[in-house]
């Protein structure tokens, strides 16, 4: 090996690589080992965004920016330190192919309609009386309910209530800006109008995961949100048995005409961890933003421990080791990039088999928190 690496570093050699380089060529015995790791090297890294911290810059951004002023959403993105090199913007990613923010629209604002290639979802963190209109649907909106809006299609949000609304936002953009198919239109009347009654698609699903026969053939969005009451309930279904090792009691957001996940390229979890519930640890390639909608508790990455309570956001990068442990009932909503690893046949996942199943924590995460 070391003769194979003083030969790569021979003057012959270098002055051939640089000669190439001019013809924007490159030469391939200089960039394999960076190009095919024996295993994920992801950029990203593990990180963890506390609440308050969030809920000050959003009360902060109400007198900085509105959508009637900036014309789109006030919205603050989750950044990935590690991945804060890439242009524009840090690609705006919280893993390496997923993009995540916070939301806020207050009472009597409108953020307009517009569409895109990317698909987008949002899971309701606090308050009610703000609607978002997805292809003529207007669908109100409360805490604990996930929504969808697969792409190219319509959507805009109004909040006609009277209280601040927050949600969380996640989409694929990362991953579409990386294989070159962005679109973006804006809609020319500012926001969509009512075609259906409001929110018509959760009445139609208002006995749960039994589909109207017109559903029996593949729609890409036949049920726009998914209300916390039926998740809940599907919870506390799968609560009476034995928990999954290592995420406690989890359900997965559906499209109920085809059985795939509810939005194409981004899977969502709910998953309870009861109360002194500690998982096994093990590893997958596909990536995971968490959002602690109640409870807390932390979780050990690469062995690292981050304590989280609700309204924290957290994120466990491809391929790092993770374990979860409540420290009472806790509730945590999750996306991940399952579908896309999964369309690329690259989706691995690996047990940790040392000390029973459980890492040794080397370190502790201190979250960066606003000034007082």
């Amino acid at each position: 090996m070391a003769e194979k690496s003083d030969y790569l570093q021979s003057s012959d050699v270098q002055d051939f690589t640089k000669d190439i380089e001019r013809y924007n060529l490159g030469p391939l015995w200089h960039a394999i080992p960076d190009l095919m790791h024996k295993q994920p090297t992801p950029q990203a890294v593990p990180y963890l965004w506390k609440a308050e911290t969030l809920h000050q810059k959003l009360m902060e951004a109400r007198e900085i920016f509105t959508p009637e002023r900036g014309g789109e959403r006030r919205a603050i993105y989750l950044q990935n330190p590690g991945l804060k090199h890439r242009e524009p913007w840090g690609w705006a990613s919280t893993t390496q192919t997923l993009y995540a923010a916070v939301q806020l629209i207050l009472p009597g604002e409108t953020a307009p309609s517009h569409r895109h290639t990317q698909s987008a979802l949002r899971f309701i963190t606090n308050g009610s009386g703000a609607y978002t209109i997805v292809q003529g649907e207007r669908i109100f909106m409360e805490e604990g309910d996930y929504l969808i809006t697969p792409g190219g299609l319509w959507h805009g949000h109004s909040h006609p209530g009277d209280e601040p609304m927050i949600w969380m936002d996640a989409l694929d953009i990362p991953t579409i800006y990386a294989i070159g198919g962005t679109f973006f239109e804006s809609y020319p009347d500012r926001i969509e109008q009512p075609s259906v009654p409001d929110n018509y698609s959760a009445q139609r699903y208002a006995g749960g995961m039994v589909r109207p026969i017109a559903d029996r053939y593949p729609k890409v969005a036949p049920l726009g949100a998914y209300k916390w009451s039926q998740t809940f309930a599907a919870i506390e279904g799968v609560s009476q048995f034995e928990p999954d090792r290592f995420d406690g009691y989890a359900v997965e957001y559906i499209n109920p005409s085809n059985g795939k996940t509810a939005n194409p390229n981004m899977a969502s979890w709910m998953q309870k961890l009861p109360q002194g519930f500690h998982g096994k640890a093990h590893r997958h390639t596909s990536s995971t933003i968490y959002q602690v909608f109640q409870g807390s508790g932390y979780t050990v990455i690469n062995g690292v421990r981050f304590d989280w309570s609700k309204g924290d956001y957290f994120v466990v990068p491809n391929w790092a080791l993770h374990e979860h442990v409540a420290l009472e009932d806790s509730y945590l909503f999750s996306v991940s990039d399952l579908p896309i690893m999964e369309k690329f046949d690259v989706q691995r996942e690996e047990n940790y088999t040392n000390n029973n199943g459980h890492q040794e924590i080397r370190d502790q995460f201190v979250p960066l928190l606003p000034k007082k």
